[in-house]
C-alpha cells in the first residue's frame, strides 16, 4: 500500500490503493442495486398493481406513524431528561446519567420480548393478578406497543447529543437571559432551546432512522410494518415481488430521513463565543424525589426488567426442554465465529478506504468513504433480502459436475455483516490514520524504505489501535444483528439470536433464558467499550 506524496493532491493518489478502495465501496453498494433491479424487471402493471394495493398503502403509513411516534416519545423523554441531569440539583446525577443511557446497548427486540412475556395474555402479570379478580389484561400487540418499546429503547440517541449540547454551549447567555429577570421556562424556550435543536433534531433523526429499520421489535409485537412485512412476504410463496416493492419503499423512506437530517446539518450550525461548562443550577425543589421516581421506572422497565425475567426463567424453569431448545455451546461459539470473520473482513477492508479518505484530499476518496455508508443506512432486513435474490438465483457455479452456490452459507451471511457494519470500521480507522503525522511516512522514505515496507513499519502500527476498536465495534454488533442471519444463516446453523428468535415463535419464552442472558451481556461490554473509547 502506498503512502501518501508530499503535496497529498489527487494527482499523487496512488492508483492500486484507489482501484482497491473502489471495489470495496462497488461491493458495499451491490445488494441496494440488485434490489432496485429486480423490482425494475416486474412489469408495470404488476407494479402498479402492487403499489396500490390497500395491504401496501396501509403498511406505507403504518411505518410512517411507527417513525413519528417513535420520533416523538423519543425527544419528549430525552430533552427532559438530559436537562435533569445537567441543569438541576438531582440527587446521583452521574448515575442517573449512566442509568437512562445504557437501554441503548440493549437489543430493542430483547426489550420486546420481555415485554411481550411479561403482559401478554396469560402472561406473568396476569398470573399475579388473577387472584385479585383480573381475567383478563388489555391487548398488547400492535403499533402502539411497538412504538413504546422501540422509543424505550432509542430515545438515549436523543438524550446522548441533546446532553452534549447542554453541556458545551456558551453559559453566558443563560446568565444573561437571569439578570433579565426571566424564569427558568422562559430562559429555556427562549435561550436553550435554539442553542440544543440541531443536536435534538440529529438525535430524532437517529432515532427516526433506527424505527424504520428495526425489524425484531415490530416481528415480535405483531406490527405490521414495512420490516416485518418484507420478512412475511419473503417466506411465503411467490412473494418476491412484492417484498422487493416493499423494499424500495422502505429504502426510499430512508432516504428521505437522511436527506432531511443533511439538510439540518448545512442549515443549523450555531457559533457562540463564551465559554462552555456549567451554569447554576435548577433547584427542583417539591420535585425532586418524582424526578428521582421518574428516572428510577425508567430504568426498571428498560434494564431491570429483562434482566431479572430472565434471569427468574434461568432459575425457575423447571420442565426439562425439547431437545431442539436445551442450550449448547454452539450457539455461542456459531456467534462468536461469524461475528468474529465479519470483524476481521471489515478490518481488512476498511483499511485502503479510510486510508484514501484521510491521506488524500479527492471527491473519489470521498465518494467511496460514503459509499461505504450505505449498508448502515438501509435496513438489515433490505440487505438481506437483495443477498437472498442473489445468492438464490446467480450465487451458484457449476464446477466439475458439482454446484457450488453461496446462498446459505457462512460466506454470504458474513458479507451481509460487512455491509451493515463496515462504517464502524471506516470511521474508527480513518480518524486513526489522520492523527498519524504524515511526516513520519515521508521520513522513513527518504531513508530507502519502500511504501509497503514504510506503511508495514511506520504507519499501521500507529493505526492499529483504531483498526483494533473499529473490529471489536463490528463483532459486538454482529453478534445481535437479527433479520440478516435469519435470511443468510446456512441450514441448521444456530446463533443466539435465532434461537431467541425460535423461542419467541414457539410460545416457550423461558428457553430463551440463555441466549437472551448473554446477549444482554454482549451488549453491556460493547456500552463499556464505548465509554472506555469516549474516556
Amino acid at each position: 500500500m502506498a503512502e501518501a506524496t508530499t503535496d497529498g493532491t489527487a494527482s499523487g493518489r496512488p492508483l492500486a490503493l484507489t482501484l482497491l478502495s473502489g471495489a470495496v465501496a462497488a461491493a458495499l453498494v451491490f445488494p441496494l442495486t440488485w434490489v432496485v433491479l429486480r423490482a425494475s424487471s416486474v412489469d408495470a402493471g404488476r407494479a402498479t398493481d402492487i403499489l396500490v394495493h390497500p395491504r401496501v398503502i396501509e403498511v406505507f403509513f403504518n411505518s410512517l406513524l411507527l417513525m413519528a411516534g417513535v420520533t416523538v416519545l423519543s425527544v419528549s423523554l430525552a430533552v427532559p431528561l438530559a436537562l435533569l441531569t445537567v441543569r438541576t440539583d438531582l440527587p446521583g446525577r452521574r448515575f442517573w446519567t449512566v442509568v437512562v443511557s445504557l437501554p441503548l446497548a440493549i437489543p430493542s427486540y430483547i426489550g420486546a420480548f420481555a415485554y411481550v412475556a411479561m403482559f401478554r395474555p396469560r402472561g406473568i402479570v396476569q398470573g399475579w393478578l388473577e387472584p385479585l379478580g383480573v381475567q383478563e389484561l388489555p391487548n398488547i400487540y400492535g403499533l402502539p406497543s411497538a412504538v413504546l418499546i422501540i422509543a424505550l429503547y432509542t430515545y438515549p440517541y436523543v438524550y446522548i447529543t441533546t446532553r452534549a449540547a447542554l453541556k458545551s454551549f456558551d453559559k453566558s447567555l443563560v446568565d444573561a437571559a437571569r439578570t433579565l429577570n426571566q424564569d427558568w421556562w422562559s430562559t429555556f424556550r427562549r435561550v436553550t432551546l435554539p442553542q440544543i435543536r440541531p443536536a435534538i433534531t440529529a438525535g430524532a433523526l437517529l432515532a427516526a432512522l433506527y424505527a424504520v429499520s428495526d425489524f425484531g421489535t415490530p416481528a415480535f409485537l405483531q406490527a405490521e410494518v414495512f420490516t416485518r412485512q418484507i420478512y412475511l412476504e419473503h417466506r411465503s410463496l411467490g412473494g418476491s415481488d412484492y417484498a422487493s416493492f416493499l423494499s424500495l419503499q422502505l429504502v426510499a423512506l430512508t432516504v428521505f430521513i437522511l436527506a432531511i437530517e443533511s439538510r439540518v446539518r448545512r442549515s443549523e450550525t450555531l457559533y457562540t463565543e463564551g465559554a462552555a461548562g456549567e451554569t447554576a443550577e435548577i433547584e427542583l425543589g417539591i420535585w425532586k424525589w418524582p424526578a428521582v421516581t421518574a428516572c428510577a421506572l425508567l430504568g426498571l422497565f428498560t434494564l431491570v426488567m429483562p434482566v431479572a425475567l430472565f434471569t427468574w426463567y434461568l432459575l425457575t424453569g423447571r420442565a426439562t426442554p425439547p431437545d431442539s431448545f436445551v442450550f449448547q455451546w454452539s450457539w455461542l461459539v456459531n456467534s462468536a465465529y461469524v461475528a468474529g470473520l465479519a470483524a476481521l473482513v471489515a478490518a481488512v477492508a476498511a483499511l485502503p478506504v479510510a486510508y484514501l479518505s484521510a491521506r488524500y484530499d479527492s471527491r473519489l476518496g470521498s465518494l467511496f468513504e460514503r459509499a461505504t455508508y450505505v449498508g448502515y443506512a438501509v435496513p438489515g432486513i433490505v440487505i438481506g433480502l437483495a443477498l437472498v435474490f442473489f445468492g438464490a438465483n446467480y450465487g451458484s457455479l457449476s464446477l466439475g459436475g458439482y454446484e457450488l452456490g453461496i446462498y446459505q452459507t457462512i460466506p454470504i451471511l458474513v458479507f451481509a455483516y460487512v455491509v451493515r457494519f463496515m462504517p464502524q470500521a471506516v470511521g474508527s480507522t480513518r480518524t486513526s490514520v489522520l492523527q498519524v503525522n504524515p511526516k513520519l511516512s515521508e521520513a522513513a522514505r527518504t531513508l530507502g524504505q519502500g511504501p509497503l515496507t514504510t506503511f508495514r513499519r511506520v504507519t499501521l502500527p500507529l493505526i492499529a489501535p483504531g483498526l483494533i476498536a473499529g473490529a471489536a465495534l463490528v463483532f459486538l454488533t454482529t453478534m445481535k444483528e437479527l433479520p440478516a442471519t435469519l435470511l443468510l444463516r446456512p441450514t441448521g446453523f444456530e446463533t443466539l439470536v435465532t434461537r431467541v428468535w425460535a423461542a419467541r415463535q414457539a410460545g416457550h419464552y423461558g428457553y430463551a433464558a440463555v441466549p437472551a442472558l448473554l446477549l444482554l451481556v454482549v451488549s453491556g461490554l460493547s456500552m463499556v467499550f464505548i465509554l472506555r473509547r469516549e474516556q
